[in-house]
């Protein structure tokens, strides 16, 4: 039995939790502790609150998770102005091993390991994930991440990637306007800047709403209802997303899409009565093949430390 702290760093929160595990699989992962991103200096900052609040000494592994690519001796979150330098960290905070991933990386080594009780239905067949073949795992947060699963002869690989960062595609005359009145702002726009949490504000903007004093109270009104406008710009949100989801599907040949990120678990009840699973489909001769393919819903409460723990088990 090992035991590991599990670290998922995002753009707006940090979160911990020690993990147990056992056979190269997680066999226990602790309560976890969220930390404001914005209330600490950088990592190290946030790994002294956790420890204090702990009240145990932590073990002399760990898993991390970012949100931002994870190769060179500097590693900057994409969404957040932390900095992280992997060689210093053994001698800062007195750890003997330090793996590193992806943060949507970790999110697929779940799906991996998860059990499918963690994985509501949400359009195409209503069928468990394949045992063979690429499940492509897309979630919305504060970025949009990317990751593909391919499971073959019993093995499991992980590849993550910047799928997000590619183009937005415009499909009907909204989103034409949309694409320009973004690109005289941005330059080049890519989908990740409307299919993720700031850009619900951008949208709806775009689409004729005032600005809100910050991103958080835009999208409990989008959610409830009680702006009306807001509510439209969510459902922009929900047909962009889908056709981003298809987009990434074809790309990576995928036989099921998981989505999963903390918006995609915000939107459950949301996402199944939205335009999400028309979008996905619309993709011209190869519409019978997106219809063959099981779309679910990721609802582990948190699939980056799960995951996080669990690229470190399959690496051990």
């Amino acid at each position: 039995m090992t035991e590991i702290v599990a670290v998922d760093l995002g753009g707006t929160h940090a979160r911990f939790a020690v993990a147990r595990i056992e056979d190269r699989r997680v066999a226990q992962l602790g309560e976890a502790v969220t930390l404001e991103a914005a209330n600490h200096a950088g990592f190290e900052s946030a790994w002294r609150a956790f420890a204090q609040a702990a009240g145990r000494p932590l073990p002399t592994a760990a898993a991390i998770a970012v949100a931002g690519p994870v190769a060179g001796e500097r590693l900057r979150l994409t969404n957040n102005g932390w900095e992280i330098e992997p060689a210093r960290l053994p001698a800062a905070l007195g750890l003997e091993r330090v793996e590193i991933v992806n943060d949507f990386g970790a999110v697929a080594h779940a799906v991996a390991e998860l059990e499918p009780r963690w994985f509501a239905h949400l359009c195409g067949p209503d069928v468990p994930l394949p045992e063979e073949g690429v499940t492509s795992v897309i979630g919305p947060g504060t970025g949009l991440g990317v990751a593909l699963l391919l499971r073959s002869g019993g093995r499991r690989h992980v590849v993550e990637t910047e799928g997000s960062h590619i183009g937005f595609a415009p499909l009907d005359p909204v989103e034409d306007a949309l694409l320009a009145r973004l690109r005289a702002r941005f330059g080049r726009v890519s989908v990740e800047r409307l299919a993720s949490g700031p850009g619900l504000a951008d949208l709806h903007e775009a689409m004729g709403g005032g600005r809100y004093e910050d991103d958080r109270a835009l999208w409990e009104a989008a959610l409830s209802g009680a702006d009306p406008n807001a509510a439209a710009a969510l459902d922009r949100f929900c047909l962009i997303l889908g056709s981003a989801a298809g987009d990434i599907a074809l790309a990576q040949g995928a036989k099921a899409v998981v989505i999963g990120g903390g918006l995609g678990l915000r939107l459950a009840s949301r996402l199944p009565a939205s335009g999400f699973a028309s979008r996905f489909v619309e993709k011209g001769r190869f519409r019978g093949l997106m219809e063959s393919l099981p779309v679910k819903l990721l609802t582990h409460p948190q699939p980056g430390l799960y995951g996080a723990a669990a690229a470190f088990a399959a690496r051990l």
